[in-house]
């Protein structure tokens, strides 16, 4: 089986990319090859003896995607993207990378199909973005969509072009509505979401954070451990039991910025909490009030995806995947 990630510098793409490895397979087959590709180049996984790619490619060039199916993948992962807050402050980049990278990607495949017959699986990661306010107290997946950013509008349309080219028979596609991955390792990002997981990272090591908006902010989550769960399910899973609405909802946790803190001080004590230091900034307070806060996802749980159900096993995943089950600066 050949393996494409897209993506796969990023930290949910080198992590997919570590745990396929480790696993050897996808859905019982073994995996023979790896082609990883990034607008930066990505690193060759350790402990995998086959054939492996790595392509520096920018996706929102129009023949990139010709190079990435070049050799006939399997398995695609889509996981690239300008993320939130980058989308919104530069509005030419956001479509140029979520749209019309993703329309270019998704219609060279058509192209290989309409010639040879090729018909791939195809992951594609949306986010919890493409829901806007006013929300239910709980969001189920018959909730409309009317995303309040770019990039909730970008990945929209990633969703409906997902579905439309799977209905037509041109690939196998599934779609995957992440919620904010938290903790993120790593520095921060421009991603608007980015302080849910700086109030946590690093107070973890003995840094100060700050936070920008009120604790009684409430938003749903998930960790990079699930993350990468849900990709590899979603690989693997048997799309008849998926049906025509092709993109699903993720299980995670809903909870506000003060039980996040509270579930920091359960596990690394009054010292963490107090390295946060609250310092509102109203554009990233606009953007978080018009993001969804709760979901039922009964569907996917149902086809057997699953995440963490408290803060304490997002917090002390971090710890063990990232700081070597220590706490502390």
């Amino acid at each position: 089986m050949h393996i494409l990630i897209i993506g796969a510098a990023g930290m949910v793409g080198r992590k997919l990319t570590d745990k396929l490895v480790a696993d050897g397979h996808l859905g019982g087959k073994e995996i023979s090859r790896y082609t990883l590709a990034d607008v930066v180049a990505p690193e060759a996984p350790k402990g995998f003896d086959g054939p492996v790619e790595t392509l520096t490619i920018d996706l929102s060039a129009p023949e990139a995607s010709q190079t990435l199916i070049a050799n006939r993948p399997d398995v695609i992962f889509h996981l690239a993207a300008i993320v939130s807050g980058e989308a919104e402050a530069d509005f030419d980049k956001g479509y140029r990378i979520n749209f019309d990278g993703t329309r270019y990607l998704f219609d060279a495949i058509r192209l290989e199909n309409a010639k040879s017959g090729y018909k791939p699986r195809v992951v594609f990661t949306s986010s919890i973005a493409v829901f806007g306010a006013p929300f239910p107290d709980k969001i189920g997946d018959e909730f409309f969509e009317t995303p309040l950013t770019s990039y909730g509008t970008q990945k929209a349309i990633g969703e409906l072009l997902l579905a439309d080219y799977s209905r037509r028979g041109f690939f196998d596609g599934i779609g995957i509505r992440l919620p904010t991955i938290c903790i993120r390792p790593g520095k921060p990002n421009k991603a608007a979401s980015g302080f849910f997981s700086n109030i946590l990272r690093e107070p973890l090591v003995g840094l100060e954070a700050v936070l920008p908006v009120s604790p009684d902010v409430r938003h749903w989550f998930a960790s990079p451990r699930s993350a990468v769960g849900f990709l590899i399910h979603a690989g693997t899973i048997d799309l008849d039991k998926v049906g025509p609405r092709r993109t699903l909802n993720m299980p995670g946790l809903s909870a506000t910025v003060g039980e996040e803190i509270e579930a920091l001080r359960q596990v690394a004590g009054d010292k963490a909490v107090k390295l946060i230091r609250h310092e509102k900034d109203e554009t990233i307070d606009r953007i978080v009030a018009g993001w969804a806060r709760d979901f039922d996802t009964t569907r996917a749980l149902s086809l057997g995806f699953k995440a963490e159900t408290s803060f304490d096993q997002i917090i002390r995943a971090h710890v063990e995947d990232e700081l070597g089950g220590k706490i502390g600066g």
